[in-house]
């Protein structure tokens, strides 16, 4: 039998508010996690936000890969056994009076597996979502890579548009393998799902959910929104 060169591949996506709460409990929460890959929404993208993200990375046990201001916002943070191909951040059409959105991407290799990666932030809007969503999926197609992983704060939850956009196209990482918890947004009753996790058909989806072994007391210091951690099985490349 062939060896398997596939690798297997932790993942987080986490909306951290701009590191505006306790900074201490979300690198505790991050490290808890042992992600190979953070995929972040607001960064700090204003004063010494470099220094402040690469603050967060170290107190993780992680580096910055790439994003921040330079994204307007969502970034990648990774550990030590990723290698990085190349990175490229993306500043998505502006529409005047609102929020400015990008993409931080990256093409890295773990193991035997080759990866695209991208972290979001969409629009509020609906229509201005819509078009976003397109433009994620347009970029991953044309990452060349063979499989790929995206995952970010949404501002929708899965019976909207823009999300069943994505999950028409990609795996919906925690449909596909539930685990943990569901909702990411508890402001609202009731709560719900508006950050995910997507990957690529030919990516293996072994769990995915909102961590449970956190304790509640950090997750609601560290930032609005609930972490979500998938557990993915990457072909070799």
């Amino acid at each position: 039998m062939a060896p398997d060169d596939s690798a297997l591949v932790r993942v987080l996506s986490y909306n951290i508010r701009s590191m505006r709460d306790d900074t201490d409990a979300l690198a505790r929460i991050i490290r808890a996690c042992a992600p190979d890959l953070v995929l972040i929404q607001e960064a700090p993208r204003f004063f010494r936000w470099r220094k402040k993200l690469a603050r967060l990375a170290r107190a993780a046990d992680l580096v910055v890969l790439t994003g921040g201001a330079t994204a307007a916002g969502p970034a990648i943070l990774c550990d030590l056994r990723t290698t990085v191909e190349r990175t490229e951040d993306i500043l998505l059409p502006l529409t005047p009076g609102q929020h400015r959105r990008g993409f931080a991407t990256a093409v890295v290799r773990i193991g035997g597996a080759r990866l695209g990666v991208l972290s979001c932030h969409l629009s509020l809007r609906k229509d201005e979502r819509y078009e976003q969503g397109g433009m994620l999926l347009d970029r991953l197609a044309g990452m060349g890579v063979e499989h790929a992983v995206a995952g970010g704060d949404l501002n929708e939850g899965p019976d909207g548009r823009t999300f069943r956009r994505l999950s028409d196209n990609l795996q919906d990482c925690w449909a596909a393998a539930p685990w943990g918890g569901e909702h990411t947004w508890t402001h609202t009753e009731p709560p719900r799902r508006i950050d995910a996790i997507f990957a690529t058909k030919g990516v293996e989806v072994l769990r995915c959910g909102v961590p449970q072994d956190v304790p509640g007391t950090e997750l609601r210091a560290a930032t609005d929104h609930l972490p979500v951690l998938a557990a993915l099985r990457i072909p070799a490349s």
